[in-house]
């Protein structure tokens, strides 16, 4: 009988993302037939799995994977919800019925573009793991005296406080003046990244929009606070892709969606 893990299960039926989920197993909020669950612990279709005592049952269905393009505006936090009541990315979100939706990554509070949400913790978890480099483009604007220097420090190795990072890609496209406009690279998802990487050079940020996650663009007719849903061909390709990222398979699909 084949077995999977069960944090992998109840991700993949979107109740959470997998680190999400170990951490509920770890608080023994998890149930496994007539035992407590723990961490390691692998189930089969038979078993019934409960979370704080209520029977599963999705996690023994066939869950559609859902993905939605979402292009988050400036002041909306990435969270589910905020204790200060300001405006959350799920507040735009269509109602789903099968699990729950679950972001992306995440876009801080003045940054705006693309954020993708799922209902499939695993494919969440795939995109989202650090081994897999995923390209991450940003249109940013920024303030200050730019110097070739600059840039070439910017396109090797910068020490941060929590380790050196780096653009994979800088390149100049408008401005003029102290105002200049940039698409950059990153492979990371460390919190606040492109935005530290210029500040470490005393250069400021006062525009930052992300057009481009793995192979997905920001479509330039999706206006700021709106979503829309991939296809279920799109979704497929997009599953496939993150496999082959997260197993380090060659041959990438980068580029599958245009920006237009």
């Amino acid at each position: 009988m084949k077995t999977e893990k069960l944090q992998k299960v109840l991700a993949r039926a979107g109740y959470g993302s997998r680190r999400q989920i170990e951490e509920w197993i770890k608080d023994g909020r998890i149930q496994v037939n007539d035992r407590i669950a723990i961490l390691g612990d692998r189930v089969e279709h038979k078993d019934k799995i409960y979370l704080d005592g209520q029977f599963c049952q999705r996690a023994c269905e066939a869950i559609q994977t859902r993905v939605l393009i979402y292009h988050k505006p400036l002041e909306v936090v990435t969270t589910r919800h905020d204790p200060e009541g300001r405006k959350t990315v799920f507040d735009a979100l269509p109602p789903i019925r099968d699990g729950r939706w679950i972001n992306i990554g995440r876009l801080d509070y003045f940054t705006s573009g693309l954020l993708l949400f799922t209902n499939d913790g695993e494919l969440a978890h795939q995109l989202m793991h650090p081994s897999t480099q995923i390209e991450r483009e940003y249109s940013v604007r920024v303030v200050g005296k730019i110097t070739a220097e600059i840039l070439n420090k910017l396109s090797h190795k910068v020490e941060l406080e929590d380790g050196s990072a780096h653009f994979e890609n800088i390149v100049e496209y408008k401005g003029e003046g102290i105002n200049r406009w940039f698409k950059v690279m990153v492979r990371e998802g460390r919190n606040r990244l492109v935005r530290r990487l210029w500040e470490s050079q005393g250069i400021s940020v006062n525009r930052l929009k992300r057009v481009k996650f793995g192979p997905i663009f920001l479509p330039k007719s999706l206006t700021s606070g709106s979503w829309l849903e991939l296809s279920k061909d799109q979704v497929n390709h997009l599953k496939d892709y993150a496999k082959s990222k997260h197993l380090d398979v060659p041959g990438s699909l980068s580029g599958l969606w245009s920006s237009s």
